[in-house]
């Protein structure tokens, strides 16, 4: 073996340890270094297969789309009723009753941004509650759509029986479905 082959193999060598000291160090550095999480969301419930976040309840309730009620647990109240309403929605799909009229689903837009006092509190309440007037419209018209196939299958009941018949309906829907339910395990 030459000088010069002996020279490049000693030189390979010293680069393959430097190399591995390198990787050492930085893997050290890494792992000793502390990674610090941010919770972004979390995870109340998940009714068939959808998710139901805290941020969910949250804009339910900045923008009046379900009210809580005289109750101690404010989340526990909105998230039974978003639990609910996606039970029920799941149903509105499987039959899928017609769309709303024309015009609806923007008086409905119309009605929530008029419980703010300026249009400016309307956008803040948005954006704190992650929607943008896309995701708001989509919301409105799937409520709207649900109002429609109550009506339909409801129809023949007198107002005060036709809302014992949704709450026994509603309560069949979840008898039957997959609820998960994290509210409890998660405070």
């Amino acid at each position: 073996m030459t000088r010069v082959m002996r020279n490049a193999k000693c030189q390979m060598r010293c680069w393959s340890w430097v190399a591995s000291l390198s990787i050492l160090h930085l893997t050290f550095c890494i792992s000793s270094a502390r990674v610090s999480a941010e919770t972004i969301d979390r995870v109340l419930a998940v009714v068939a297969g959808q998710i139901i976040t805290l941020s969910d309840v949250t804009a339910a309730r900045a923008l009046g789309l379900q009210a809580p009620g005289n109750t101690a647990d404010p989340v526990r109240a909105v998230l039974s009723k978003l639990i609910d309403r996606e039970l029920v929605l799941a149903e509105v799909e499987r039959y899928a009753p017609p769309e709303p009229p024309a015009g609806a689903v923007e008086r409905e837009i119309d009605s929530i941004r008029a419980r703010f006092p300026s249009i400016e509190t309307f956008d803040e309440a948005l954006a704190r509650s992650g929607l943008d007037e896309t995701h708001l419209r989509e919301r409105v018209r799937q409520d709207l759509r649900i109002r429609i196939y109550e009506d339909q299958r409801f129809a023949a009941a007198d107002p005060g029986r036709r809302q014992t018949l949704i709450d026994e309906w509603v309560a069949g829907l979840r008898r039957r479905a997959e609820i998960i339910d994290l509210y409890l395990t998660t405070r």
